[in-house]
């Protein structure tokens, strides 16, 4: 009795309290902030004067995110600590993570000019989203010119986890960052304001088939913990250098973990919800998931496996090599029977996994500087390709069918020859960033000792370059319809994001060096054990 009186009286352990070192945490918290901002402002903001006080927020909290980006990177090497670890060892800062927030922070910024084109009938977004498509409710709000503003608070939840998804150092944090960047993305692919039951038909595609791929995670995240007894991946690292736990719960975490992550990227077998989505989605969404959650999901692909596999390269390389080639080659060969234009910038995307993939089978330092370098060039042309998209229509809204964009040439020469130079990008023409991304990722591919991948993957970019000289000979060399589409003028958003991808895509081309410099000194600065 008395021993239990005095447990009883005794004070309970105390709780340490844990270590949070904001100031290398500043850009996500700051980009979370005006995501919790902007839902307050949904909440207790009339209307009328939601839409510029969004817009003030998400491009200025974007904007200063990526100050506070540069400033830790900065701060890091005046410090001598280019790599580390914080948040008690959940996150990761090091150079690879530093370069791909800015690289997202940057895309998000020029993605978010798309979103925040326009309003009322121009805007692409529909008025009220639990409105039935097709109902008196949904033409009251078209009629009264209704803007659709919680987009601007879902893509900044979306950029926070993109942000979080490639700097996690523990697979639960990983975990948490892909569903917090992929819930909003399900919302934003079903608000288009044309063609809505398409729309959410995407959405509920990329939804369900989402919910698949991070089931197959979380199951890979099990394994891995039964392996190491940790979800930490220098724990995970250093149980598979040791030989202890069991193989098979190591290779079916590999392979499980794997599946989500190849998800994400859109890479074969597991790319049949990214045409469907690209071509359902709001054209700005599309734009934003091609280039941001690409960026994202590679960078989780290349901490995973370079930090975590990185002792097992030889184990997961050849799974890889069939990835990666089956991507090009599928990607390449199905976009030719495309007549979408969004349908067919998806398999193009597809087709550029594979080429990134590449660099990611090198498995070196140059292997993750080409894949860095690559990842933020092709960022840019596809927001300005799909930029120009938006400009495209017709009485249904986008012209997206490719029969509908014969002539366009001579319609407005200056649209469809931007168009037409984004299209030599993406099929790697001298003087493009294109040709520079697939030179440096080919070159890393071959002295990591995968010639045979960059032969397949000169192969597939001849295939590719058909069926985008197909467009420009379409837009160039065939007489328009009489009731073919119109160009409609750029707004200062929308010309904004043309401009910004067409002058990176040509700038990257001609003078790559300071940006293939500064992904060299991220690599050299690698991933954190």
């Amino acid at each position: 009795m008395t021993r239990l009186t005095s447990l009883a009286a005794a004070p309970p352990p105390a709780i340490p309290a844990p270590h949070i070192e904001y100031w290398q945490l500043s850009p996500m918290l700051l980009v979370f902030a005006v995501a919790i901002a902007g839902v307050l402002v949904e909440a207790f903001v009339p209307r009328p004067q939601r839409r510029p006080l969004h817009l003030g927020l998400t491009l200025g909290g974007l904007a200063g995110a990526f100050g506070l980006t540069i400033a830790v990177g900065a701060s890091a090497h005046l410090t001598g600590k280019p790599g580390h670890v914080v948040a008690m060892g959940s996150v990761a800062v090091d150079g690879p993570a530093l370069f791909i927030q800015g690289t997202i922070l940057v895309l998000a910024f020029v993605s978010v000019l798309l979103l925040a084109e326009g309003s009322g009938d121009v805007s692409a977004f529909v008025a009220q989203a639990a409105a039935v498509p097709g109902s008196a409710e949904e033409r009251e709000g078209l009629l009264a010119g209704i803007t659709h503003t919680e987009v601007y608070p879902l893509t900044m939840f979306a950029v926070a986890g993109m942000l979080l998804f490639p700097a996690a150092n523990d697979l639960l944090t990983m975990f948490v960052a892909l569903e917090v960047l992929s819930l909003p993305l399900y919302l934003l692919c079903g608000l288009a304001r044309r063609r809505r039951l398409l729309s959410q038909e995407a959405a509920m595609k990329y939804f369900l088939l989402g919910a698949f791929s991070s089931a197959f995670f979380l199951f890979g995240v099990a394994m891995l913990y039964g392996f190491s007894g940790s979800v930490g991946l220098s724990a995970i690292a250093a149980a598979a250098s040791s030989n202890v736990g069991s193989s098979t719960l190591l290779y079916a975490g590999i392979a499980l973990l794997g599946l989500g992550l190849l998800f994400k990227i859109g890479a074969v077998p597991f790319q049949a919800w990214k045409p469907d989505v690209y071509q359902g989605a709001p054209t700005p969404v599309t734009a934003l998931m091609a280039s941001c959650t690409v960026v994202a999901a590679f960078g989780a692909l290349l901490r995973v496996f370079y930090v975590a596999f990185g002792q097992l390269t030889w184990d997961w390389r050849p799974a890889m090599w069939v990835v990666a080639i089956l991507t090009m080659v599928v990607g390449a060969i199905i976009a030719i029977t495309q007549t979408d234009v969004k349908r067919l910038l998806a398999y193009s995307s597809i087709a550029h996994a594979g080429f990134i993939l590449t660099g990611v089978v090198a498995a070196t330092t140059l292997g993750l500087s080409s894949s860095l370098f690559y990842l933020a060039v092709y960022g840019f042309t596809t927001i300005g390709a799909f930029a120009v998209v938006t400009l495209v229509r017709d009485e249904t809204g986008e012209a997206a069918h490719l029969r509908r964009w014969a002539g366009l040439g001579k319609r407005s020469p200056l649209v469809a020859g931007i168009f037409a130079f984004f299209l030599l990008a993406f099929a790697g023409i001298p003087l493009t960033s294109g040709f520079t991304g697939k030179f440096a990722v080919f070159q890393a591919a071959i002295a990591g000792g995968a010639l045979p991948l960059v032969i397949v993957g000169v192969l597939s970019s001849a295939v590719a370059a058909f069926f985008y000289v197909r467009v420009i000979v379409l837009m160039f060399f065939s007489d328009p319809a009489p009731d073919g589409p119109s160009v409609v003028a750029p707004g200062l958003f929308t010309g904004a994001a043309v401009a910004i991808g067409a002058l990176t895509t040509l700038v990257f081309g001609v003078i790559p060096g300071p940006l293939l410099n500064l992904a060299n000194h991220a690599a050299n600065h690698m991933f954190v054990r």
